[in-house]
């Protein structure tokens, strides 16, 4: 392949939204992108036809076929994809593309005998002419050149490989997605509360004024490590009030929890950043 933009042929479990848009894209560079009809509903094979995909006469024939094999599913089945790949025998470069932890990854590698495994995370919307994303890659780096190949170029997903091996592209998408996913249900939940009490327009007047992305720009969370053991008990105030209006309170729970792990850091407006992050972390193994 090294040419490693070569044509070859791509295995895609299975053609969601995600998962399509990275087919399309794989195979507008040339490589043979097949997809698997077994249990799939009439959406994905809509979806997958208007990818350019080409239907694979069940798993047996696209693991025969398949050079590649890239794994995008609901996380709740990554290991069952997984194993009916493994179980399949197949031998050639299995990518772990889900989003999941990367204790997860690690032991869905370790399926696979014959095959050399790539942990992938996917950051980004769905790419196409419109938008772009970024494929993470972790591994071997003779198993994560290959895939980068397929997708070599200015098109609208970059991949990037990062070092570490298995595990470490997953570890980035939980903690990205830990953040992004979490900021979406933060927002709605506020913005439920500020309509129950009709306070909606000043909710939006203030959020607008909100100088940092704390992600973004983490030197202001020293300051807030500081102040944490303010906030706490704020927090439990506000789950108090959620509750009361009918909404989830876990969430301002969840802050008050993650507060209270800096109460030793009280009013230290010096502390530095990596000491912090520090003392939010326990000792357990992070890959138990």
């Amino acid at each position: 392949m090294g040419a490693e933009r070569s044509p070859v042929t791509v295995g895609l479990l299975h053609p969601g939204r995600m998962g399509a848009a990275v087919g399309r894209l794989a195979a507008r560079a040339g490589h043979r992108v097949l997809w698997c009809p077994d249990g799939r509903s009439a959406a994905s094979a809509a979806r997958a036809e208007e990818a350019g995909l080409v239907r694979a006469d069940g798993l047996g024939a696209l693991i025969a076929e398949a050079e590649i094999v890239v794994s995008l599913c609901p996380p709740a089945v990554a290991e069952e994809v997984a194993r009916q790949v493994a179980g399949a025998g197949f031998g050639g470069v299995f990518v772990e593309a889900n989003a999941i932890r990367p204790a997860r990854v690690r032991r869905i590698a370790g399926l696979f005998p014959r095959a050399d495994v790539v942990d992938g995370c996917v950051i980004g919307p769905p790419p196409s002419g419109r938008t772009g994303a970024r494929l993470y890659l972790s591994g071997a780096a003779g198993h994560t050149g290959p895939v980068a190949g397929l997708f070599a170029g200015d098109g609208p997903i970059e991949a990037i490989t990062i070092d570490g091996g298995i595990g470490q592209a997953s570890a980035l998408k939980m903690a990205y997605g830990s953040f992004n996913k979490a900021a979406s249900a933060l927002a709605a939940v506020s913005l439920a509360l500020a309509d129950t009490y009709g306070v909606s327009d000043h909710l939006l007047v203030e959020a607008r004024r909100l100088a940092h992305d704390h992600l973004a720009a983490p030197e202001h969370l020293s300051r807030v490590a500081a102040r944490a053991w303010r906030w706490a008990p704020e927090m439990e105030e506000a789950a108090a009030t959620m509750e009361e209006a009918g909404l989830p309170g876990e969430s301002a729970r969840g802050a008050a929890a993650v507060f209270r792990r800096w109460d030793g850091d009280r009013d230290d407006f010096d502390i530095a950043l990596p000491d912090a992050l520090r003392h939010l972390r326990t000792d357990r193994d992070p890959e138990a």
